[in-house]
């Protein structure tokens, strides 16, 4: 329980992620992540991670 109010309260801090550029592996698309890429795992845009997105478990 403490950790997922750590991140709830992370999420909302006052300083903006920092943004790195990547190219999407599916579509080739320039776009920016919040992490850097490693170059180990493909990188998607917004859209082409929702089609490769796991789906939710409720």
């Amino acid at each position: 329980m403490y950790r997922q109010r750590e991140r709830r309260e992370r999420r909302f801090d006052s300083q903006p992620r920092e943004m790195h550029k990547a190219t999407c592996a599916d579509c080739g698309k320039e776009c920016e992540v919040p992490f850097e890429p490693s170059g180990d795992r493909p990188v998607y845009c917004r859209e082409c991670y929702q089609k490769h997105r796991p789906p939710r478990r409720y």
